[in-house]
């Protein structure tokens, strides 16, 4: 199955377009997850044994997790081995390099951890992307406008008569050949996103900034139109939601409670697209 289809079907089946980001900072998780030998191991159990049926999927950033050496490792599997096989696992690596090097991010994520999708950075060009799209069941989102507030540094500059993160769609577009790459567009570009899916109405796009970054959640919807091969993805105001002298069952009821309520509020405007 690829990645779209694995997409649609999760979507229907737990009626969501909302993935979770997995990010464990040590400093902001409750005091109780300090005991445990691989905190984050826990710490990510309990947020995927507890939203899963709510969820479209998980995202995971590198980041969080290459800080923490062989514990970071160890926690990535134990979460990916929890995660159900239907869920989409997003990781969020931001990767690009010559094809070589691309060809061992390609195997490092994809074949020997199993994600169905990696977050890339697309400024070397096509070969630091193809390691990765010749893996036809997996899928790419590539950076196209983020949320960030350095993004206008370079893809918002002009090239010619269109911007930059414009002439990077236009190009990925060309290599896409097995419809397996897809779009990062941050939720604080409700314009330029609208203005995408009028021309490409099926491309899935990953959604950041909804949540901490506290961008508009209605405005991002009615820029999504009838476009449903989308993902929101919400991380800090669910997984950092519960006091941090908090127990287990507060912790639990905070994160499936602050994942519904988000999930409950991306349906409603759905239905009026």
């Amino acid at each position: 199955m690829n990645y779209t289809d694995k997409l649609k079907n999760i979507v229907s089946k737990n009626k969501s377009n909302l993935v979770i980001g997995l990010d464990p900072d040590l400093k902001k998780l409750p005091d109780m997850f300090l005991k445990y030998k691989n905190p984050v191991a826990v710490f990510n159990r309990l947020i995927v044994e507890n939203t899963k049926d709510i969820v479209a999927g998980y995202k995971l950033n590198s980041a969080f997790y290459e800080c923490l050496l062989e514990e970071g490792i160890v926690a990535i599997w134990h979460t990916l081995n929890l995660i159900p096989e239907d869920t989409i696992k997003i990781c969020d690596a931001k990767r690009g390099d010559i094809d070589n090097s691309a060809e061992m991010y390609a195997r490092t994520f994809f074949d020997d951890y199993n994600f169905d999708s990696v977050t890339l950075s697309p400024y070397m060009g096509e070969d630091s992307v193809a390691p990765f799209i010749r893996r036809k069941n997996k899928f790419v989102y590539i950076l196209a406008l983020t949320s960030n507030k350095g993004h206008n540094d370079f893809q918002k500059l002009k090239v010619g008569e269109k911007y930059l993160y414009e002439e990077v769609i236009d190009k990925s577009m060309k290599w896409n050949k097995d419809n397996n790459i897809g779009f990062v567009f941050g939720a604080n570009h409700t314009q330029e996103i609208q203005n995408f899916i009028r021309a490409n109405p099926e491309i899935p796009l990953l959604i950041p900034g909804i949540g901490a970054q506290a961008n508009d959640l209605e405005n991002l919807m009615k820029s999504l139109g009838t476009n449903e091969n989308f993902v929101i993805n919400s991380g800090r105001s669910i997984i950092y939601s519960s006091a941090k002298d908090c127990n287990e069952n507060e912790f639990i009821e905070a994160v499936r409670t602050g994942a519904m309520k988000l999930n409950e509020e991306i349906n409603v405007f759905k239905k009026y697209n």
